[in-house]
């Protein structure tokens, strides 16, 4: 991943989408971004705001939307898929002002993503890595994306990984194996609050236990 981001510029991502979400339920405005941005967080890059609830110390998804490709300035990406993945997630109901201090924010910044090319469908086995990338799979108009976290929370192994991509889609577990299925891979940088509105640190996947 030549794109690298700081500590510092993930925190800064971090709050910017909390604070997105929180000012959104507060007065229905959409925030700007800040005068103090970084430069760097102008480069167009896909990312996903993912907001977790916590229940015991265990995260629950509460909503997660965003940008695979890189069409938006980084800094107005967050600022747009925080504010969604609050309030249009279609699995959940409109997160409540009443939850900010119970859910969690992770910022997921992302490379473009790349088909994986190959002979036998097979050899996808061999050519994506758990803890390393995220999937993309599409077929007869169907797509599914999972960010690279998932299948290191839910210990899966690649082939588990491209099944439930599938499932994503909308498709059979099998059909990465099948004609005119196409699977993309991508890596990102992730960033999440340890607590709500707590210290932002980056995850390093491959810390995980698979």
């Amino acid at each position: 991943m030549t794109f690298e981001l700081s500590l510092e510029e993930g925190k800064f991502l971090v709050r910017l989408a909390r604070n997105a979400v929180k000012e959104c339920l507060a007065t229905g405005r959409t925030v700007k971004a800040p005068a103090r941005t970084p430069e760097k967080l102008f480069e167009c890059c896909g990312v996903f705001v993912t907001i977790n609830r916590l229940e015991d110390g265990e995260k629950q998804l509460r909503g997660c939307i965003g940008y695979p490709y890189p069409t938006s300035p980084l800094v107005e990406a967050v600022i747009d898929s925080a504010v969604n993945a609050a309030t249009r997630d279609p699995r959940f109901i409109p997160l409540s002002s009443s939850e900010l201090g119970n859910v969690v924010f992770e910022v997921s910044v992302l490379t473009p993503p790349e088909i994986v090319e190959v002979g036998n469908p097979k050899e996808y086995l061999g050519k994506i890595k758990v803890g390393e990338d995220g999937l993309i799979v599409e077929k007869a108009g169907y797509k599914g994306l999972l960010l690279p976290q998932v299948p290191v929370e839910w210990e899966w192994c690649e082939e588990e990984f491209l099944c439930q991509c599938c499932v994503k889609a909308g498709l059979s577990p099998d059909s990465w194996l099948t004609k005119g299925a196409k699977i993309y891979k991508f890596q990102a940088i992730v960033f999440e609050e340890d607590s709500p509105q707590g210290e932002v640190k980056r995850v390093n996947l491959n810390d995980n236990e698979n």
